[in-house]
């Protein structure tokens, strides 16, 4: 059975599609988000299928998850991105006993049953300072592409302490180094430092290994360092992590065809 699953998050728009029986997947493709999410889904939809030579008549159920979930009019059911996360995360990674999902808009913390089953989660979706909303904003200031960010912040010899909790104060904060002469790549260094004690707070004390990153900010270079510092535990990045979401979205869509 081949199914579909789309993942429209807020920066960008993933997409997987994925042959349920052998679990094999055979195309994913990207695109970025924009005003019609809706027309931007179906002709990512349909350059996937035209990608791995499937007829769109083929496909048995496509689901929908992320921010833009609820807009994909081409979807037969949508999921949370709590499940479909969990279940991208243990296709790839069946050892994962906890993720780390960072997106534009929130981040979070799931736990996994040894099946790959969410058994609780803490999420933040109410303060950009802990999300790639923060990192998009100090690309911005820098006039640096978002994957750029990473290799600046590779140079750094000692990170600027970003105190604020607010992102929109944590501008403020940077402004302030930046007038005080803090090198560009000790405040960006600090930037992904204050991102992962953020989320490590989500975390508490309950850090279960393995770790793993996933979600599109899991591609900016040092991200994995600074959570494995702030967790004070190892921490794996997912295979293609921007993906997991709609792959997951894909897996799960078989249940949906069935019924």
């Amino acid at each position: 059975m081949i199914c579909a699953g789309i993942d429209a998050g807020s920066r960008s728009i993933k997409a997987a599609l994925v042959d349920t029986a052998t679990k094999a997947v055979l195309a994913m493709d990207n695109v970025d988000q924009g005003i019609d999410c809706a027309a931007l889904s179906r002709a990512l939809l349909d350059r996937l299928a035209r990608t791995a030579g499937i007829p769109l008549d083929r496909i048995a159920c496509i689901a929908a998850t992320g921010y833009g979930r609820a807009m994909v009019d081409v979807a037969r059911t949508t999921i949370t991105e709590i499940t479909c996360h969990a279940r991208g995360v243990h296709h790839v990674a069946p050892e994962a006993r906890m993720v780390i999902e960072i997106g534009g808009q929130d981040s979070k913390v799931l736990w996994l049953e040894p099946s790959g089953s969410v058994q609780d989660f803490a999420m933040n979706d109410r303060c950009a300072a802990g999300t790639g909303r923060f990192l998009e904003m100090v690309a911005q200031r820098f006039d640096l592409p978002l994957d750029g960010l990473g290799a600046l912040a590779g140079k750094s010899k000692q990170p600027a302490v970003i105190s604020s909790m607010c992102v929109v104060f944590a501008e403020t904060e940077i402004i302030g180094l930046l007038s005080s002469g803090t090198a560009h790549e000790d405040i960006v260094a600090g930037v992904q430092h204050a991102i992962a004690a953020r989320v490590a707070a989500l975390a508490g004390r309950m850090v279960r290994e393995p770790v793993v990153f996933t979600g599109g900010v899991a591609l900016v270079s040092g991200m994995d360092k600074a959570l494995e510092t702030a967790l004070k535990k190892p921490v794996k990045v997912a295979p293609q992590p921007q993906y997991t979401g709609a792959l997951g979205a894909a897996l799960l869509a078989a249940k949906h065809a069935r019924g």
